[in-house]
């Protein structure tokens, strides 16, 4: 083993020392018995390694590493400094979830996955449910009043009431033996009463809560340079994205025109809304039937690779994410597991919903739009992305990314899909337009938020009214948003790179005036393949992995 690999061994040993619950969930089942530490103190021991740790990767010589290993270490220093530049911020101090989040991903990830026999998973659920009440003891120790927002702080209560229900209800029925119920009915029942207690202890906290969720313009150029590895700053980036907003409104109305004769794209699709699933779980079925023709289409068309073995499970959310998340979601098979199989969230409403508010979010979920989704979420989205990803990349890169290339490859992989024929229709192409121009005004949005030029209830509206969004939709998209800084910009923008890295690699291969429905499909899978099996990397280093990777056979 030589210096850099036991350097890198020894960085991806203490990131799962540090965070058990992450090692689950890449599957490293060594580490299923136990909940992170969420103490003040090892907050801040995680703020000093991580210090040192990037110390020892940028001392380390370039010139004696190999093309993979410059990769890897150029990942991790991305990833050590965007968690310099944010802690300072001290989220564990802001956000309840925080707490609730790894409680609850903590042991409803090992029921997803199953990667240990049925007994072992409810010794390992047991034990990590009997430190639930620590983590939510921590928890009250460590938010601070003067620093977390009552928006932040409401948005954790209504995750916790969720999670309520999964730990009493749901959790039991997970497995098969009357012995294995009863022991997680009991530990469940413990895990509720605390979860209940903490998210009654929110309640109060709230009104006492007179922070900021605005990140700052500073802070958030900085992630941008130093942790994406992307030119520009804050003003640039909604700049762009409000340029991306109007050309694509351009388009769209256009698009409206040959659709249903208007040019008010936002009428047509609040028209087309109309036609949507009944209930959720016909939507459910809508999401499942659009992934598998999707899937088929790669397959028929071979724009990428397909792994043996590989399959995406189309479920309802879970109920602890309902409250906090109004759009579909997926989750990966864990990156150290023999699995292939992921699953596609779509987005059920939380529990006590009204039903006129559940027909509207449905709505959110047309019939014109699900195919989009469906893409975006499995084939050749997330999916197949992260497949790919477990197949092809390193430890390192199989361990960290970023959603500037995750949620811009799944953006990207919409539009291929686009550009090659899946979507049948001008009204559904219009859903795909819409999905992007979303996009656009979420950069918008975001860095307005952070900058302190948008409060909540007007960036509600502008979804609204921009994006043709039903209101319920837009509030969870815009506490999204106010809590998890500098995501909602990442779709668009890695898109929009992932497409010049394209342009790049296809006029190297003297394609560059090729119009994209007629390139070969065998070039475009080679770079859809060598780009989704390098990781998902900083879209800079994403571009070195394709472009300057030495051939086969060469050296460095």
């Amino acid at each position: 083993m030589d210096d850099f690999e036991r350097l890198a061994a020894d960085f991806l040993q203490h990131e799962w020392e540090a965070s058990p619950v992450r090692a689950s969930s890449l599957g490293l089942t060594d580490h299923d018995e136990r909940l992170d530490d969420l103490s003040a103190e090892a907050f801040l021991q995680r703020d000093a390694d991580d210090a040192l740790w990037l110390t020892r990767f940028d001392t380390l010589d370039p010139g004696r590493l190999g093309f993979e290993e410059r990769l890897d270490r150029d990942l991790a220093t991305s990833v050590l400094r965007g968690r310099g530049i944010l802690a300072g911020w001290a989220e564990w101090r802001r956000d309840p979830t925080e707490y609730s989040g790894v409680v609850t991903s903590g042991v409803f990830g090992l029921f997803l996955h199953r990667l240990r026999p049925e007994p072992d998973l409810v010794d390992a659920a047991v034990a990590r449910l009997e430190q639930v009440p620590r983590a939510f003891e921590q928890g009250r120790a460590n938010l601070d009043p003067a620093l977390a927002h009552p928006l932040i702080v409401e948005r954790g209560a209504q995750s916790a009431r969720g999670a309520v229900r999964y730990f009493r209800e749901l959790l039991p029925a997970e497995v098969a033996t009357s012995r294995d119920r009863d022991r997680l009915a009991e530990a469940g029942e413990r895990a509720a009463e605390a979860t209940e207690a903490w998210a009654a202890f929110l309640d109060e906290f709230r009104a006492r809560a007179h922070g900021t969720w605005q990140l700052g313009e500073e802070r958030y150029s900085r992630l941008l340079r130093d942790r994406e590895a992307l030119a520009g700053d804050a003003r640039s980036l909604r700049e762009r994205g409000q340029a991306e907003y109007d050309r694509l409104d351009g388009e769209m109305r256009s698009l409206a025109r040959e659709a249903a004769g208007s040019e008010d794209w936002v009428a047509v699709l609040r028209e087309a809304d109309r036609d949507h699933p009944p209930t959720e779980a016909a939507m459910r079925e809508a999401y499942e039937a659009a992934t598998e023709r999707a899937r088929t289409f790669l397959a028929e068309t071979g724009l990428v690779s397909l792994p043996p073995g590989e399959r995406c499970l189309v479920e309802p959310s879970p109920v602890f994410q309902r409250p906090i998340l109004g759009v579909a979601s997926y989750m990966a098979p864990p990156s150290f597991a023999d699995t292939l199989v992921g699953h596609f969230f779509v987005p059920f409403a939380p529990d006590r919903t009204p039903e006129p508010e559940v027909q509207e979010r449905l709505s959110a979920n047309s019939h014109g739009f699900i195919p989009t989704t469906a893409v975006h979420e499995a084939y050749p989205g997330h999916h197949w992305h992260l497949v790919m990803r477990k197949l092809g990349a390193s430890d390192v890169r199989r361990s960290f990314g970023t959603p500037y290339f995750t949620e811009g490859w799944a953006l990207y992989a919409e539009r291929l899909m686009r550009e090659r024929g899946f979507f049948t229709d001008p009204l559904q192409e219009l859903y795909q337009l819409k999905a992007t121009i979303f996009r656009a005004a979420r950069i918008v949005v975001d860095t307005s938020l952070h900058l302190g030029e948008l409060d909540h209830d007007a960036a509600v509206r502008f979804m609204v009214e921009k994006t043709a969004m039903p209101e319920p939709t837009a509030r969870a998209e815009v506490g999204r948003y106010c809590a998890w800084p500098t995501q909602a910009s990442s779709y668009l923008t890695g898109c929009l790179e992932i497409l010049r890295i394209r342009e790049r690699y296809l006029a190297a291969r003297g394609l560059a005036a090729v119009a994209p429905a007629d390139v070969p499909a065998g070039v475009l899978r080679e770079f859809h393949d060598a780009l989704t099996s390098s990781g998902s990397l900083p879209l800079g280093l994403a571009a070195r992995a394709v472009l300057e990777r030495p051939a086969e056979g060469a050296g460095d």
